[in-house]
């Protein structure tokens, strides 16, 4: 398990850097977390359950990101992490991570992640999986902040 969460980590950290990380600074800490809106997604072979996710800017989330699969997925959607102000992502086993922003989770089988955000530049955002062939057959979707 704490292999896992370190390889997690490292994937993470690797993806959070940014020289515009900052800009929304002071959203996080000024949200009443106590509001969180909970949401859920399944990934599985090969596919987003549901596959369209849509979201209010300014209000807080917790997105559950669910692999209900037997192949690891990525919930890969980096211009939606890059427009949301990110709290954490938590692992309700191992621990949390807190970042300005991931551009990728990686979910490993019959394990799930939260994702505490608050949406603020609205659009539509890809969504998709990295693995190999897993986009071209059908694991991808739409995010949207209204």
């Amino acid at each position: 398990m704490r292999l896992i969460f370190i390889t997690l980590i490292a994937v993470i950290g690797m993806t959070s850097c940014s020289t515009d990380s900052n800009r929304f600074d002071g959203i996080v800490a000024k949200t009443d977390w106590k509001q969180v809106q909970n949401v859920t997604i399944s990934l599985s072979e090969y596919s987003y359950t549901p596959n369209s996710l849509t979201f209010i800017s300014g209000k807080p989330y917790k997105l559950s990101i669910k692999n209900t699969g037997s192949e690891k997925h990525y919930f890969t959607a980096p211009e939606f992490f890059q427009n949301c102000a990110a709290r954490k992502v938590q692992s309700n086993s191992d621990g949390e991570i807190k970042a300005d922003f991931f551009t990728a989770l990686e979910v490993f089988p019959g394990r799930s992640l939260d994702y505490y955000f608050v949406p603020v530049t609205p659009g539509i955002y890809k969504l998709n999986c990295t693995m190999k062939g897993h986009t071209e057959k059908g694991m991808c979707g739409t995010i949207v902040i209204k």
